[in-house]
C-alpha cells in the first residue's frame, strides 16, 4: 500500500522506449519522475516532462517543454523562436537542429502559431527521430504527471538530471 502511494502522488519509474530524447535519454534508460513538484510550481521552459500521449491517453511521452499557453512559436532554420527571440537551449544539452517537415501541422518552416491557454508545447532533443508537438500538436496542463528527475537505470548512465 505504501509503494503505491508513493507511485501515485510523490516518484514514478518509467522506461524510455525511443531515441526521440537522446542524448539527455537513451532508448531503454530507466528514469524517475517527481510528481509531487507540480502540484505546487509551475514547469519551467527546458523541463523534461511526463504527460499522457493527447493522441491515446493510455499512453505517456517524455519530452521537453519549450512553450507555454499564449506564446507564439516559430521553427525557423533549424531553431525555436518564441515571441520573435530565439530560445537557448538548456545548459549541458547538445545544441539541436529542428528539423521541419511541410505536413507537419506545427512543424512547417517559419510558419508562427500561438499554445493555446493552459496547454504546452514540447519538443523531443533528438528531433530528427522525434513525435512530438510539431506532429501532434498541444499537451493540455491536465495531461501533465511530472518531472524526469534523474536516471537510475543502466548503472554506468545513473544521474540527476540539471535544471
Amino acid at each position: 500500500i505504501l509503494a503505491l502511494f508513493i507511485r501515485t502522488f510523490f516518484v514514478q519509474a518509467f522506461k524510455i522506449p525511443t531515441g526521440s530524447m537522446k542524448p539527455t535519454f537513451m532508448e531503454n534508460d530507466r528514469i524517475l519522475v517527481d510528481k509531487l513538484t507540480y502540484r505546487f510550481k509551475l514547469p519551467q521552459r527546458g523541463d523534461i516532462i511526463v504527460f499522457k500521449y493527447p493522441a491515446d491517453t493510455k499512453k505517456d511521452f517524455v519530452k521537453r517543454l519549450i512553450a507555454f499557453g499564449g506564446e507564439t512559436v516559430e521553427i525557423k532554420n533549424g531553431s525555436v523562436y518564441i515571441g520573435g527571440k530565439r530560445i537557448e537551449e538548456p545548459e549541458g544539452i547538445v545544441r539541436n537542429y529542428y528539423y521541419n517537415r511541410n505536413d507537419w501541422p506545427y512543424g512547417r518552416e517559419a510558419q508562427q502559431f500561438t499554445v493555446p491557454d493552459n496547454q504546452f508545447f514540447a519538443l523531443g532533443d533528438n528531433s530528427a527521430q522525434s513525435s512530438d508537438s510539431r506532429n501532434w500538436g498541444f499537451v493540455p496542463k491536465s495531461y501533465l504527471k511530472g518531472r524526469a528527475i534523474m536516471i537510475y537505470w543502466p548503472p554506468s548512465r545513473v544521474r540527476l538530471i540539471k535544471y
